[in-house]
């Protein structure tokens, strides 16, 4: 082989690269754009949801703390409250049975007065029946 025969295939080869690395670019720019077009949308889309989705769990975790600092409050308050509505319950069964009871004994007082009154009344009237029976015999 000549010299330029030699030149020549080493020319060759040479522009063989030069297409091999044109056509590896232009696969390269048109991968870049098929996986962009796959992608790009897919990203997007997923950190527009991503951003929405951290601003509402912001919001929510927020939410949750106000929750929860109220939820003890009222907690301690029905607490207190049930505890208040028991008492109330007991304390007017106890004032009701004490007035009943009050009640009770003014009524028996009252009656035995009555009582005590009625039989000396029937006392004095056997007393004058029996003595207008005396007067009508004799």
């Amino acid at each position: 082989m000549s010299e330029q025969e030699i030149r020549t295939q080493i020319s060759e080869k040479e522009d063989e690269i030069t297409r091999v690395e044109e056509d590896a670019s232009k696969k390269e720019a048109s991968a870049e754009k098929e996986i962009e077009a796959d992608y790009d949308e897919k990203i997007n889309d997923t950190k527009s949801k991503f951003e929405v989705g951290e601003v509402d769990l912001k919001e929510a975790t927020e939410k949750s703390k106000e929750w929860t600092k109220k939820m003890n409050k009222l907690t301690v308050e029905v607490s207190s409250l049930k505890k208040k509505l028991a008492n109330l319950i007991k304390g007017k069964a106890k004032a009701l049975n004490k007035k009943l009871d009050g009640i009770l004994k003014e009524k028996k007082t009252k009656i035995k007065s009555y009582e005590a009154d009625i039989r000396a009344l029937r006392k004095k009237l056997e007393k004058l029946e029996a003595e207008q029976l005396k007067q009508q015999v004799s």
